[in-house]
């Protein structure tokens, strides 16, 4: 689709885009959201202070532009950007903007090294991924509205319960306020939730994934209080949701979406690994197998600061003495006194490949793993070591974290 003379450009600006990604990306983000405020009701701005979104989007570009000849390599890898966009509600009409201030950031960082000639490949190649992208999300738009209990844009529900499940994790259980028919899911997918707090001047959005098994009348979603450090602010939504939002109010969601999540056309064994509030969407798969496919082996595999800090032990533990199918195996960072009493756990410290060896009965299984990025990337290293195929491993990554952030 695109022309050899203009691949030949952009191929050569990949060495430029290594070096000064992360500042163009940066740029584009001041200049974009000054002159159209109203994106800040779209985009995190969390993540535009902890430089999280520009570093994100400069991976992308760099992508983009080292697989420009080869474009259909890269769907698989940003198909979750598809999914992304259309549960926090990115538009076509959103493309120009964006296409317009990456163009303009792209010169001015660059200067006079970025060529007319340079700029008018950007533009053309930045076309054409455009149009990969609303033609794909339109797609996936359709799918989520059309669905059975589906629907467009943002939905209000109820808070019906909540529930604490741990020193910083609670869970919220939400109904649609109309009463209608909700959209089933995939175990493992996420919701956008849209919040606007009295003292900030914009809506505020975030992703959290659903923490129950699909077909009930309700959505479960548990979240994480994110306390501020000396490294980051505290997370504002988190925050609100768990300090404001009572049971009774009305916030708004998206549609279920995401490329995450369990596959049950097969019945190979499982194992689930989990850190901290990343058993989320795992919770939601193990709930699917133990009423879908209870015969299907599963290990699940938590780590935890400890158990003040351990959401739902009590529910799969319970799960794991009910159904012989299910291993359960508990790794606390710093157990307490009261964990060393009641022998609550089965490893101090951190999962490693050592432990990890020799727990786990077999290695021809699906591994699904989600926690914060340290904890992902010794999983991931620790299963290629032990041989696990690239296809039998499936992650989540929270955030907006670059694709290439496992392999760092």
């Amino acid at each position: 689709m695109l022309s050899p003379k203009t691949i030949s450009i952009i191929k050569s600006t990949v060495p430029v885009l290594k070096e000064h990604g992360e500042k163009i990306t940066t740029h584009f983000y001041q200049t974009m959201l000054a002159a159209h405020p109203e994106l800040n009701n779209i985009f995190n701005q969390a993540h535009q202070k902890l430089k999280d979104q520009p570093r994100a989007l400069a991976e992308s570009v760099y992508a983009a532009a080292a697989n420009i000849d080869h474009l259909e390599k890269l769907l698989p890898a940003i198909e979750h950007i598809f999914h992304k966009h259309c549960s926090i509600g990115i538009l076509p009409e959103h493309y120009p903007i964006v296409g317009k201030y990456l163009l303009q950031a792209i010169k001015d960082v660059l200067g006079d090294a970025a060529t007319d000639e340079i700029i008018e490949a950007w533009r053309e190649a930045y076309g054409v991924l455009a149009d990969i992208f609303i033609t794909k999300e339109k797609e996936l738009y359709k799918q989520m509205e059309q669905q059975p209990g589906g629907w467009a844009g943002y939905r209000p529900f109820i808070v019906d319960k909540k529930v604490k499940e741990s020193c910083v994790i609670t869970s919220f259980y939400l109904k649609p306020a109309d009463g209608k028919p909700i959209a089933s899911y995939q175990p493992g997918q996420y919701i956008s939730i849209r919040v606007k707090a009295p003292d900030y001047e914009y809506t505020m959005i975030r992703q959290y994934s659903l923490s129950d098994a699909p077909g009930k009348d309700y959505y479960r979603i548990s979240v994480k209080r994110e306390d501020g450090t000396d490294q980051k602010p505290a997370g504002m939504v988190s925050t609100y949701l768990h300090e404001q939002i009572q049971e009774g109010d009305i916030v708004e969601i998206s549609a279920p979406a995401g490329i995450f999540y369990l596959d049950q056309e097969k019945e190979t064994p499982v194992v689930l690994l989990s850190g901290g509030v990343g058993m989320t969407p795992l919770i939601s798969m193990l709930n699917t197998i133990v009423e879908k496919q209870p015969n299907r082996k599963v290990t699940y595999i938590h780590a935890a600061i400890n158990s003040e800090y351990h959401a739902m032990d009590d529910h799969v533990r319970t799960l794991a003495q009910q159904h012989e199918n299910i291993q359960y195996y508990v790794v606390y960072e710093k157990p307490t006194e009261k964990d060393r009493a009641q022998l609550n756990f089965d490893k101090e410290g951190y999962v490693d490949q050592k432990w990890l060896a020799s727990v786990l009965s077999t290695t021809d299984a699906d591994f699904y793993f989600c926690g914060p990025v340290p904890f992902m990337r010794t999983v991931r290293q620790a299963l290629e070591n032990m041989g696990v195929p690239a296809d039998r491993m499936h992650f989540e990554l929270f955030g907006s974290t670059g694709v290439n952030v496992l392999a760092k």
